[in-house]
């Protein structure tokens, strides 16, 4: 498999529903696994079965995969994940403003785009240096259907516009103080999933004309937001 050769630390394996992403995520992350290499397994699909395939619960926190030794793995909740996200927003303002402004920015947050938000702020965490990771030589990312992993991706650009001209829909974003907390952690995160040296990024697809026209198709909006070195796997 010429995605597994002199692989990085991070393996990103996206493309269509049923096209086999999870097969070979795990595949992927087995075979890393029984090289001797500590391996976490992350997905970030709604949708995930990673935990049907290893026969167990995984959810929202890293667990030690049982059957394969040096492997665990994570299944990000979007729900779990906004929920934590509008109490890291709510939790410091809540009893300092009045009632009816702390509920105005619950309200604020109540939104799919907020769900989006604190999805990808789990997902940056797993892709910058910290204790969360320190003790992972590879991190392999089974991601949700290509294009919502597309606009997973392309959150941060949008989120710099926002901050930096003001525009765009504050009911969807939240407090600027809550986006510019994070604002080095997202800048952390874009540029390691565009360095070559350190992220991967895998097309999954089958072998038929018109998927792999919709494949080139992924190929060129992921290079427009700098991810240029994107491998097919048929």
């Amino acid at each position: 498999m010429k995605f597994l050769e002199n692989p990085p630390r991070f393996l990103f394996f996206t493309g269509k529903g049923g096209v086999g992403k999870t097969s070979i995520a795990c595949a992927t992350a087995i075979q890393l696994a029984e090289a001797g290499k500590q391996v976490l397994l992350v997905s970030t699909d709604p949708a995930s079965n990673v935990g049907q395939v290893f026969g167990i619960n995984i959810g929202n926190n890293i667990t030690v995969i049982p059957a394969v030794k040096n492997l665990a793995a994570l299944e990000i909740d979007p729900q779990a994940a906004a929920q934590l996200y509008r109490d890291k927003i709510v939790g410091p303002v809540r009893g300092l403003l009045p009632e009816a402004v702390v509920k105005g920015i619950e309200e604020q947050l109540s939104g799919a785009c907020t769900t989006e938000i604190a999805a990808f702020d789990e997902f940056t965490a797993l892709l910058i240096d910290s204790s969360l990771t320190a003790a992972y030589d590879h991190i392999v990312f089974d991601t949700a259907p290509t294009g919502h992993t597309i606009r997973l991706l392309q959150l941060p650009g949008a989120w710099s516009g926002f901050l930096e001209e003001g525009k765009g829909d504050a009911s969807c974003l939240g407090p600027l103080a809550g986006l510019e907390k994070q604002r080095e952690q997202y800048k952390a995160a874009v540029d390691a999933l565009a360095n070559a040296n350190r992220t991967r990024l895998i097309l999954v697809a089958r072998a038929q004309q018109s998927t792999l026209r919709e494949v080139a198709r992924t190929h060129e909006e992921l290079a427009s937001i700098g991810l240029k070195a994107a491998i097919f796997s048929d």
